[in-house]
């Protein structure tokens, strides 16, 4: 991404982190679980091409209201919103558009990164297998939201700071379970429920696509993490459970501020405290950072770190009463609308391929 698509200054291209880990071998190459074995088979053949697999001839109209409706824009319905003239709006979601799929971008290569680490830090064979094929999947995921930035948004926002924190914290971070909690159950878990947003509401049917199939990607990433730490988390002390439900308050936190939007507001010129302070008491933005942890929340319960701690996070959030959601029903759902999607995509093509055959095969004019 060239420093020139960026809507902010960028400073260092590069970010080098310090980590130190051990790379785990592991011998034992017939002891795997059943249910991980399941997921490495999907995550084998449920492999997709961004470059082909995506129609890239689609023109998108970053301005446009049909990118993502309104109403999701924090500060929608305000007086704030009520001031702004249409050419205004048309900035503000070009630049919301750009920001959102900005930090989709990032994120995904932080999950590439960590996902690398995984297969070299984890203890199993098996779960060296499935994190193996969850690296090509974030490497697709960077392939399509930066083409799609580049190509067809035409701006780029820098990290969000509380997604760079928390990424830092990752990634430094020795412990291999760290690497799982901190990726596959906060960020990940998190962008689940936002990428729902974009594919469940958006009428620009690239920007649909992209989140749609990346979507059933994560929903196996997620699953990973939630089988290895169900697993593992019987066996800390009480200590150590302490020390990782600390951490998910924070990494709470740190996402809960991560969709403030802070620099898009500074950006174009807003008054940052009001913007800030609307967006706090908005009934509308409450909703949204509800749906937000709505995977993060039983993820949570299930692998057994909804201590009192936690719980009074979550209920300082408002969304502690997530904990009961059925989680093998949302991954279901995800993968019945990929499947829906990949289905029609095939359709469309046959009619092409067709029309082109009747097309090539009609008598010409003598």
């Amino acid at each position: 991404m060239r420093t020139s698509r960026y809507a902010l200054p960028l400073g260092d291209p590069r970010w080098l982190v310090p980590a130190r880990f051990d790379a785990a071998f592991d011998w034992e190459y017939d002891e795997a679980r059943g249910q991980l074995l399941t997921l490495y088979r999907k995550g084998k053949q449920r492999q997709w091409d961004a470059e082909t697999r995506l129609d890239w001839s689609i023109d998108v109209d970053p301005g446009s209201p049909e990118n993502a409706p309104d109403a999701i824009i924090p500060i929608f319905g305000s007086p704030i919103w009520e001031r702004l003239s249409e050419r205004e709006r048309a900035e503000l979601r070009h630049h919301m558009g750009a920001w959102m799929n900005s930090q989709f971008l990032h994120g995904e290569q932080g999950a590439l990164i960590c996902t690398a680490k995984i297969v070299q830090s984890v203890p199993g064979i098996d779960a060296k297998y499935y994190a193996a094929t969850q690296v090509m999947d974030e490497a697709r995921h960077v392939e399509a939201f930066s083409r799609y930035l580049r190509e067809k948004v035409e701006m780029v926002y820098p990290i969000n700071r509380f997604l760079k924190i928390l990424l830092e914290q990752i990634i430094a971070e020795s412990r291999w379970d760290f690497t799982y909690l901190g990726m596959q159950v906060m960020v990940e878990g998190l962008a689940l429920a936002a990428f729902s947003l974009i594919r469940d509401f958006t009428d620009e049917p690239l920007g649909k696509a992209i989140n749609t199939y990346v979507m059933q990607d994560e929903a196996r990433h997620v699953a990973f993490g939630r089988l290895a730490l169900r697993d593992y988390y019987p066996q800390l002390t009480e200590a150590e459970r302490a020390e990782r439900e600390e951490f998910v308050v924070e990494a709470s936190h740190l996402m809960y501020g991560r969709f403030m939007a802070e620099e898009v507001w500074s950006n174009l010129g807003f008054d940052v405290g009001e913007v800030l302070d609307y967006v706090e008491r908005s009934e509308i933005m409450r909703q949204f950072r509800k749906m937000l942890f709505s995977r993060i929340v039983p993820i949570v319960r299930d692998i057994g770190l909804l201590g009192p701690t936690v719980r009074t996070c979550f209920e300082g959030l408002g969304v502690l009463d997530l904990q009961d959601v059925d989680l093998g029903e949302l991954s279901a759902a995800d993968e019945r609308i990929a499947e829906g999607l990949n289905e029609e995509m095939d359709r469309r093509r046959a009619e092409i391929d067709a029309v082109a055959r009747a097309g090539a095969a009609a008598p010409r004019d003598a």
